[in-house]
């Protein structure tokens, strides 16, 4: 029978959580909560692109799909409709570092999203045929058209973690896949991927809401407890990278866009760390709305750009990424708003944040915690996140804590370090009928979901 102990929360939090863990490796975290009728089921997957290996992309992204397309019990469409059907709502999402599922339920509806959740994680491969992975495959490959290829600076993601991660690096492809792999993916390489990804000994599963911990670890225990552990998956290649790129990357896109645009990936600090805090503070002041630098100095002050962010895609397993993107006013050539960020951020690696922007900013992401954590489906994601990839899911209630002891220094430091010319990969983007010519896009990919 699974053991459990009981949290430490953030003082003031009024949030706690219990772990336990089934006979056969399953990990559980429950979080009980009656402010509303609602209970939400959450299945983290310790498989994302990362794990992946040359010519089999797109692989984790495709059985996040193919987990909707039927299993023993439920065939077909039956997991969204019975889970619709219930008053619930669900989803899944494929990134780097992880795939999930999740419903949120009618507190009364849980026993349903857990006998489904754990149907298709214990039968998917009895259902799994030539025509289900056809069928989804087709799905993946107009996705790939639709939200990538085929829209405005679609393939900027793609285009840009492919130099910021070199040729070889784990996190070089994004969760997308391309055509070419997808095509080529067999049904045994789909059963043989599940096999090793899709065990319970390589999942968490948090249930958050309006729960009765005993009767929901039995539903658990009845569902989940038969199916078998497999100790067939390899760790996932190293992703460490030195801190620096150590040149500026730079490519000039031209396409039928709207206005030109500076897009640029940073390597920044791997997520776990105080770096990785302070660096979200850097962006955040830096670039996060209308109250940030970059804002008021290019759309404000200059108006040379119609619209200027800068965030922070956190990575545990690789850098995490810096995300610049800034479109140009009409007229504006890109070199002018190119200078005035980097006069931007080197003022800023010089000087720091003012005791007001700090304060701004460390409100504006303590918010943005506090919001998911609010919420009995967000509450469970972050405690899968930090279960799955830092191996504690208690961190998720004294996130907001660690964000609140970072210094303006740390702040300053890492924006020192690491915001300069030579740790970044830039794509110009130009619009084609302004160089007179036909769209340079060559046809790269682009990556479905993202980040956290």
């Amino acid at each position: 029978m699974p053991m459990g102990h009981t949290a430490t929360p953030q003082a003031g939090a009024g949030l706690t959580a219990t772990e336990h863990r089934l006979a056969n490796g399953l990990r559980v975290v429950l979080s009980e909560d009656h402010l509303t009728p609602v209970a939400a089921v959450c299945l983290w997957y310790d498989v994302g692109s990362r794990h992946e290996v040359k010519g089999r992309t797109g692989l984790a992204h495709l059985f996040e799909h193919l987990m909707f397309q039927g299993s023993a019990s439920v065939p077909g469409n039956g997991h969204f409709e019975l889970v619709q059907g219930a008053g619930g709502s669900l989803n899944g999402t494929t990134s780097f570092e992880r795939t999930n599922y999740f419903e949120t339920m009618p507190a009364h509806q849980l026993e349903l999203a857990l006998w489904l959740e754990a149907d298709r994680m214990g039968t998917l491969l009895s259902a799994l045929d030539e025509e289900s992975m056809e069928n989804q495959r087709d799905v993946v490959k107009n996705e790939r058209r639709q939200r990538y290829d085929n829209v405005p600076y679609g393939t900027a993601f793609e285009r840009l973690t492919a130099q910021v991660f070199p040729e070889g690096h784990p996190y070089h492809h994004t969760p997308i896949g391309s055509m070419a792999d997808l095509d080529a993916a067999s049904l045994e390489d789909a059963r043989n991927f599940f096999r090793t990804y899709y065990a319970p000994n390589n999942a968490v599963l948090s249930v958050v809401g309006d729960i009765d911990p005993d009767t929901t670890l039995a539903w658990i225990e009845k569902y989940f407890g038969t199916i078998p552990s497999h100790d067939g998956k390899q760790p996932p290649r190293d992703g460490t990278l030195p801190e620096i790129i150590g040149e500026q990357l730079r490519q000039e896109i031209v396409e039928e866009v709207p206005a030109r645009a500076l897009v640029a990936a940073y390597r920044l600090p791997q997520d776990g760390g105080r770096a990785a805090d302070a660096a979200d503070l850097a962006l955040t002041i830096l670039g996060g709305g209308e109250s940030s630098r970059l804002h008021n100095r290019l759309v404000r002050r200059d108006r040379t750009a119609v619209a200027a962010g800068f965030g922070l895609m956190r990575l545990a397993g690789a850098p995490s990424l810096g995300w610049l993107d800034v479109k140009a006013a009409g007229g504006v050539e890109v070199p002018e708003i190119e200078s005035a960020v980097d006069d931007e951020l080197a003022r800023f690696a010089e000087e720091g944040p003012t005791p007001e922007e700090m304060e701004r900013a460390q409100a504006q992401l303590e918010r943005e915690w506090l919001d998911q954590l609010a919420t009995a489906g967000g509450r469970a994601d972050q405690l899968c996140r930090y279960a799955v990839l830092f191996d504690d899911p208690q961190l998720a209630f004294t996130a907001v804590q660690r964000i609140l002891e970072i210094t303006p220094e740390e702040v300053r430091e890492v924006a020192a370090a690491r915001l300069r010319p030579d740790n970044r990969a830039v794509l110009v983007y130009e619009p084609a009928e302004s160089a007179g010519t036909e769209s340079g896009d060559d046809g790269h990919d682009e990556e479905e979901a993202a980040a956290q």
